[in-house]
């Protein structure tokens, strides 16, 4: 194995809005975003590699000058010194704070085709991201491989899985900074878990050494620069946001419309049904069961009717079968992956032996898309992507697999994001205005622009239930605000208690899924008793209530980049605890609610409260911050806290998303010390006439220094669903709660 060491820079010229560096190894490009993002991109190729994740420009190159021992870049929040002998690349604040160093020794290496950078790891150095990660918050001391796997029957430790985030964020000093390390080969990131303490790495198996820096202080302002970077979410359709019931597999039309109809016999909210892969011919995609889902119009719209939209999974394996529609087109067209020699690569997954869709191929996306026709004519709007790592019965596929010019090393961490970008594009170009809902298993960064996610094919564990909301929350850090992970355990059966806890959870996760595997026990919420179906009902009815407050927190994730689910860490960053392992699972959820996940065994939990005060959301309990409280936590109370100055949006009770409701906007408001903000965000839930001015949006501010709460006049030309808001005050001792007409003028209510 040869070792290449990125040596002395032999010229340094600007053109074209970059600074050019060769050296006898590489060219080193750096080039400028914004002031607090800058890409450094090291390649020994005549061509840079594309990005999948980048949607911006670089600017004008910023003021820098030059000496015989180095370059030194300025903007207005970042200083980057580039040593020259040999080159190194060096990242500190405008005022000259280190944030992050190359290993003079090492710096950025390449090991025949891999390309590794080294950094110096600094004393008190945490290290957060990375997506769906399992392990702890702090990822010092870890070591990680990006590599896109179909991993059932994955552990508590298990790495990698089925997504690729190559962006951390890291904390030292009092100081903070991100890297996105876009690179779409196999890639790797320790944290100090193997040298020593003395350094840090990343690097691929090949492409480029190709990141971008954030210098931004505060994890938040860090996210909003990446999404920036990488894309935001839309606004997701409002069903999508209900409770989801999901199996594999409701095996008929008849099941399903006995599952919905159940839910509405029992009054428990719910807004979707889900058919997995058996509703399908054969396993084969964009078909229907002739037998069991013969009439798939008429089984829609009797969901429809019942105010139930329909999910249906589809996978990328195209079955070889001459007559199948999309075998004969693919075929005919060359749209399959192939082997070197041309053949298409088979691989077998559900349906048998079958070929693979080029998704890197623009022409092959608009052909899938368009095949959407045979789901969305019946009726369905949303559409699940799986096994789209890509699955061949949990292998790897082979590395001379190409697709296109490229081979499977290269773009399996995008394959999944490609095929999600496909259905995406085809199926809102088929549904017009109305907006679809997307959900993909694999997928790299930028995904956030396309689909939502979840987690993968967890189990029935307390263990599971708690990694799953750390990765959620990891997710969350990596711009991927819209995920969930299957309520209850997809594999083994979960304790009555446990599927009681993990509901009462997936009331505070971003999406509501409530989905098991063939073999398991059912999991409706009318299968665990009497006692435990009131409990699970009154939770979903809990979420139902929050939709106000939770679509307002997408509204802010499509405008900022921070995350519905958010890990202590992003606003309380310098505090050791929240690290602690004891804690790291606790979030909030949306700006004001604290919530402390609990295993299903007790009956109490030690629960850490951040700075300020904060209220138990049970039963109005006042809490002083900076400490821990033991909370009781019993199976029908799992411990909500809320921030003192919270405004919290609620409705009552509706059976979907699609009922009108009474009309009553319940604003509520937790007494504080501090003067805070709700940005309030309304719309039609299903189309995009909010992107023509059709929204409804409100600023909500709490002023207790002035007694008041001022509503600003409303923004936007839709008409808000609440004609009455009612004030609902927590903690203001005899302060009666106040009614008013919601007209559209600033409202000023004194208390």
């Amino acid at each position: 194995m040869q070792i290449e060491i990125l040596g002395n820079a032999d010229t340094v010229s600007a053109a074209n809005n970059a600074l050019i560096i060769n050296t006898p190894q590489a060219q080193a490009t750096v080039t400028i975003y914004s002031p607090t993002i800058i890409r450094v991109c090291i390649t020994r190729n005549k061509e840079a590699d594309a990005s999948f994740a980048v949607i911006k420009q670089p600017v004008s190159l910023a003021e820098h000058t030059e000496t015989t021992k180095a370059v030194e870049i300025n903007t207005s929040a970042l200083k980057l010194v580039i040593n020259k002998s040999p080159l190194r690349f060096n990242f500190y604040t405008a005022d000259g704070k280190a944030l992050s160093e190359d290993d003079p020794r090492f710096g950025t290496n390449w090991q025949d085709s891999r390309v590794i950078t080294y950094r110096k790891l600094y004393p008190d150095e945490k290290f957060i991201g990375l997506g769906e990660k399992t392990g702890d918050l702090n990822r010092r001391g870890s070591h990680y491989v990006n590599w896109n796997t179909d991993a059932p029957f994955h552990g508590i430790t298990t790495d990698p899985l089925y997504k690729t985030f190559p962006f951390f964020v890291g904390l030292h000093s009092g100081l903070t900074y991100g890297l996105f390390f876009d690179n779409t080969h196999k890639s790797y990131f320790d944290f100090g878990a193997t040298t020593d303490e003395q350094t840090s790495w990343f690097g691929a198996d090949g492409g480029d050494m190709n990141y971008y820096f954030f210098g931004a202080q505060g994890i938040r302002q860090i996210i909003q620069d990446y999404t920036w970077l990488t894309g935001r979410m839309e606004m997701p359709p409002l069903w999508s946001l209900g409770y989801q019931q999901c199996r594999w597999s409701y095996m008929s039309d008849e099941e399903v419309l006995e599952v919905a109809s159940t839910f509405r016999e029992r009054q428990i909210p719910a807004d979707v049904m889900y058919c997995d892969i058996d509703y399908m011919e054969g396993f084969k995609i964009f078909t229907w069961n002739k037998d069991t889902f013969a009439n798939p119009k008429k089984m829609i719209d009797q969901l429809k009717e019942m105010d139930f939209k329909l999910i249906t999974i589809v996978d990328p394996g195209i079955k070889i079968e001459k007559g199948y529609q999309q075998y004969d087109e693919g075929m005919e067209r060359g749209y399959f992956a192939t082997y070197p020699d041309g053949q298409p690569y088979t691989a077998s997954v559900w349906p048998g032996r079958c070929h693979f869709p080029d998704f890197l191929n623009d022409e092959v996306k608009e052909w899938w898309g368009a095949s959407f026709t045979a789901l969305t004519e019946p009726g369905v709007e949303g559409f699940w992507n799986d096994m789209n790592e890509p699955a061949a019965w949990g292998q790897n596929v082979p590395w001379l697999v190409k697709f296109g010019k490229r081979f499977m090393p290269e773009i399996r961490n995008v394959y999944g994001m490609e095929m999600a970008k496909a259905t995406y594009n085809g199926v809102r170009k088929i549904l017009g205005n109305k907006r679809p809902f997307v959900l993909t298993r694999a997928a790299y960064s930028g995904t956030q622009r396309y689909s939502a996610i979840w987690t993968g094919d967890n189990s029935a564990s307390d263990e599971h239930m708690l990694m799953g909301h750390r990765l959620v929350n990891s997710l969350g850090i990596t711009g991927i605000s819209f995920t969930g992970v299957d309520i209850g355990g997809f594999i083994t059966d979960p304790t009555p208690e446990l599927m009681v806890r993990w509901n009462s959870l997936g009331v505070y996760t971003p999406m509501l899924r409530n989905h098991s595997s063939e073999g398991t026990l059912r999991r409706e919420p009318w299968q665990w008793g009497e006692e435990n179906e009131a409990i699970i009902k009154k939770d979903i009815e809990q979420r139902y209530r929050l939709l106000p407050y939770i679509y307002s927190g997408f509204y802010q994730s499509t405008q900022t980049g921070l995350p519905l689910n958010r890990t202590l860490a992003i606003d309380y960053t310098n505090d050791e605890k929240v690290f602690d392992t004891k804690y790291q699972n606790q979030f909030l959820f949306g700006d004001f609610m604290l919530i402390a996940p609990v295993i299903s065994t007790v009956q109490t939990a030690d629960v850490y409260l951040p700075e300020g005060d904060w209220y138990r959301l049970s039963s109005g309990e006042k809490f002083k911050g900076k400490q821990v409280v033991n909370a009781a936590a019993p199976l029908t109370d799992l411990p909500v806290f809320i921030k003192a100055g919270a405004i919290i949006l609620m409705q009552n009770i509706v059976q979907s998303t699609a009922e009108k409701g009474d009309g009553i906007l319940e604003l509520h408001i937790w007494n504080g010390t501090k003067p805070t903000e709700f940005v309030y965000y309304e719309d039609d839930g299903t189309t995009y006439n909010y992107e023509k001015g059709e929204y409804y949006k409100r600023v909500i501010t709490f002023t207790p220094q002035q007694k008041t709460i001022v509503l600003s006049a409303a923004e936007g030309k839709f008409t808000s669903r609440y004609n009455t808001i009612k004030l609902v005050m927590h903690g203001f001792g005899k302060a009666a709660s106040k009614e008013v007409t919601n007209k559209n003028d600033e409202i000023t209510i004194t208390y």
